[in-house]
């Protein structure tokens, strides 16, 4: 063994742990960042609201038109809802006393246009008529 160099058992050590801590970076990293970036709704955003104590989401795909409404601090419940509406129709509604957000509801608009709705906390936004 030569003088100043690591003893090739410390060196495999350390390297083993460095390997067991990127491998389950990579195996629950993603896994985790993916959960909290989960959208409720399938699609691509189409059209965004925000507000002070919340976010109004709408997203388009598959056909369908999807709305979420998010508060801007997640915790303890208050009143929220989230309505989305085709144009001539009637709106779906998910309104109750929720911690993280309200929704998601979905219509299939057949080529007319939609409009959302969102409450966070007595606040509300609209999209109005949107994705005609």
């Amino acid at each position: 063994m030569l003088p100043g160099r690591p003893r090739p058992a410390r060196v495999l050590a350390r390297g083993l742990a460095v390997l067991t801590a990127a491998s389950a970076a990579l195996v629950a990293g993603p896994g985790l960042q993916q959960a909290h970036a989960a959208s409720p709704c399938p699609g691509r955003v189409a059209d965004s609201v925000s507000f002070p104590t919340g976010e109004l989401r709408v997203y388009r795909g598959g056909g369908k038109v999807c709305a979420v409404t998010l508060a801007r601090n997640p915790g303890p419940r208050r009143a929220m809802s989230v309505s989305l509406q085709t144009r001539g129709g009637r709106a779906v509604v998910d309104a109750g006393r929720f911690g993280r957000h309200a929704g998601p509801v979905t219509v299939s608009p057949l080529g007319r246009c939609v409009r959302a709705t969102g409450t966070v906390s007595g606040v509300t936004r609209s999209t109005g008529w949107i994705l005609c």
